[in-house]
């Protein structure tokens, strides 16, 4: 298996590479029923997508979804569904010059070992142009997942370098280029990421992710626990070098007597352990982080070797993001979306004579 595959039940598989003719997915597994459109697509996919503001990779790619399979009069019919983008703005020469060298902390020393040959325009199969279909895919879970469970699954950027945000406000998160829930801080984030961007440098990132409305129950106890499916699809997005599940590391300082989520009849007290427990689903929002790493491309010049094996000093031209986090909350909306829509659909086969098992603890009495 060369993995290019995940999920159990609704399955995902992604295809193409950045500066081929098109790039694709299929997702096998949908019920069928859900009503679906091409035009569904488009506001997910623009909001992953570069070009849009002048903090990320100028690239601009129409984006246009293409429904192949699965799809008949306007409803999904049980059978693969078979999605194309076609790539409209890729500039292979931009990497001519990449072809006989290897950019440091790209993956293009890796390929080369691996397979003996490598795609270098734009990092080919290892860009994260193929997370565009993870997020069309996402769109037919988090669709799914609202109507069938009123499961809501949103994101936002949650630390950019150093700078935290000091205010929180969902309203805020869709309403600025960063997806900061702080809008006050939004020209703060201007002036840095220009600052930034002048220096050719790049930073990395932090990306929070939550579901809320998920009910209690859903994941499999040791070798399909919700949480590790969630760290391993978030941990499969390019530049992700970290995933946490509620305070993941902080629970390291912590005493067992302030980690606990303690229950009273009004509902959980806490959610540090961000709503899983035992590798099931607690009824708690779902809640998910993940650290990216500085975008690798940038224009200092660094040292790396040739294809034999001479030392080069490599600056890397191009269209670039200063920071890959910025585009990332989609893409981790979609990945999280879809582990849970497979979990729900195993969940179903399993369990699903299972009846309302008391008592049903409510969610946080802190968010009441």
């Amino acid at each position: 298996m060369s993995s290019n595959s995940f999920g159990k039940l609704l399955t995902v598989t992604t295809f193409g590479e950045s500066h081929g003719p098109a790039i694709g997915c299929v997702v096998d597994g949908c019920p069928p029923g859900l009503e679906l459109s091409a035009d569904e697509f488009r506001h997910d996919l623009d909001r992953r997508a570069t070009g849009k503001s002048r903090h990320t990779s100028q690239r601009r790619e129409a984006d246009d979804i293409e429904i192949l399979s699965g799809v008949y009069e306007g409803r999904t019919t049980g059978t693969p569904i078979a999605l194309l983008i076609r790539n409209t703005d890729a500039r292979s020469k931009d990497y001519s010059e990449v072809a006989q060298t290897f950019r440091p902390a790209h993956a293009d020393y890796t390929y080369w070992q691996k397979y003996g040959i490598r795609d270098p325009r734009g990092g080919g199969r290892s860009s994260a142009r193929e997370t565009t279909m993870r997020v069309a895919a996402g769109v037919i879970a988090k669709k799914w997942l609202g109507q069938r469970h009123g499961v809501v699954v949103r994101g936002y950027l949650s630390q950019i370098g150093e700078v935290t945000p000091k205010a929180f406000d969902w309203g805020a998160v869709e309403e600025n280029p960063f997806f900061w829930p702080d809008a006050a801080m939004v020209s703060e984030l201007e002036t840095y990421m220009d600052a930034l961007r002048k220096s050719g440098d790049s930073v990395g990132a932090r990306v929070t992710v939550v579901a809320d409305g998920v009910p209690p129950g859903w994941g499999e106890p040791i070798y399909g626990k919700l949480d590790q499916d969630i760290a391993a699809a978030l941990m499969s997005i390019n530049a992700v070098k970290g995933v946490e599940i509620g305070d993941g590391f902080a629970s390291v300082a912590q005493r067992g007597s302030e980690h606990r989520d303690e229950i009273t009849p009004r509902g959980f007290l806490s959610n540090h352990a961000g709503g899983i427990l035992g590798g099931i689903s607690s009824g708690q929002p779902i809640v998910a982080s993940m650290a990216l790493k500085p975008t690798s491309s940038i224009l200092i010049p660094g040292r790396s070797v040739n294809l034999q094996g001479e030392a080069i000093e490599m600056r890397t031209k191009g269209r670039h993001d200063p920071c890959v986090g910025i585009r990332a909350t989609p893409i981790g909306e979609a990945m999280a979306a879809l582990v849970l829509m497979d979990h729900a659909l195993r969940h179903r086969a399993q369990c699903g004579d299972v009846g309302e098992v008391k008592p049903r603890i409510p969610g946080s009495a802190e968010e009441k």
